[in-house]
């Protein structure tokens, strides 16, 4: 019998592509997984999966499935979302953030202070990120990346807009060389990125400044640039809303190393109508208007 509740099934083994994932988040055993997709798949009397050495993929079959379980999804969510309220326009439940580090640790923090008043019964789950493949398993709610996912299961809107300079300590550049050009850099101590952890486009920056060139200190969290840089061991490229209101850094050639980049905000399209990611998702962009170092979607 053809049932709504198998098509969850559906929906979580196309997103994590194998079956200890997708038990996991449905909280079954294996064998109830595959159970669940072989009768979907003798009710609709089609093959919906390949079983393969990589993991299950969808075939074209249960591709045109998935619009479906996802509009299921998105309904009970809904009435969930309605049913679960502790009073009339009260928010409660979970959000799962995910979010690059510097973003998430140095303005979603700070600003979570405002949500944490206006939704007390309301629980955030921040999960940081700066990694090209951070939306495959969908194991989130809302998302701010760097690069623009295709809209095909997710609605992407335009975040923010921020600003990588080149920093340094007022202490490091009193004690080291002058810094008039770009090849100059080539004589510090650069920290950055772990190169071969490093695959996001927009923070390839050093590999088009400096060719040939690799950061003497590398690590794969901006926390250790920042502090780095603080402490005067190395200059690092940090965002202006990190940098800027550090009035112990200092912007190193200001006029010649400049990068812009975006955030971009992605919700999946079936949680789009629940109310607390609705009231998250106001929240972020009113955190990004009030931080003096990010250009807002309208600015």
């Amino acid at each position: 019998m053809f049932t709504a509740d198998n098509m969850r099934y559906l929906l979580e083994l196309s997103r994590t592509g194998r079956l200890a994932d997708a038990a996991k988040r449905l909280d079954v055993d294996q064998t109830t997984v595959s159970r669940r997709i072989t009768r979907l798949e003798k009710d609709t009397g089609t093959r919906l999966f390949d079983r393969g050495a990589s993991g299950w993929q969808l075939t074209e079959a249960g591709r045109r499935l998935i619009p479906y379980a996802e509009s299921v999804e998105s309904t009970l969510l809904a009435a969930l979302d309605v049913t679960s309220s502790a009073a009339p326009g009260a928010l409660t439940g979970t959000v799962r953030i995910l979010t690059p580090d510097g973003f998430g640790a140095f303005v979603l923090v700070p600003g979570l202070a405002a949500v944490r008043t206006e939704h007390p019964d309301l629980f955030t789950e921040l999960v940081t990120s700066t990694t090209h493949d951070v939306l495959t398993g969908r194991d989130f709610d809302i998302a701010v990346t760097l690069e623009r996912p295709s809209p095909r299961s997710v609605v992407v809107r335009k975040l923010a807009d921020y600003d990588l300079r080149l920093y340094a300590s007022r202490h490091y550049l009193d004690t080291h060389d002058a810094i008039a050009s770009i090849d100059d850099l080539r004589t510090h101590t650069l920290i950055w990125y772990v190169d071969a952890f490093l695959d996001v486009e927009p923070l390839r920056i050093l590999d088009r400044l400096l060719p040939d060139f690799r950061a003497q200190i590398q690590t794969n969290n901006i926390a250790g640039h920042y502090q780095a840089v603080k402490h005067g061991v190395a200059i690092a490229p940090l965002p202006s809303y990190i940098g800027a209101l550090d009035e112990d850094l200092v912007p190193v050639l200001r006029d010649d190393f400049i990068a812009h980049r975006t955030y971009w905000l992605v919700v999946p399209r079936e949680l789009t109508r629940l109310a607390r990611v609705k009231a998250i998702t106001e929240a972020l962009y009113s955190i990004v208007d009030g931080n003096p170092e990010l250009r807002g979607a309208a600015g």
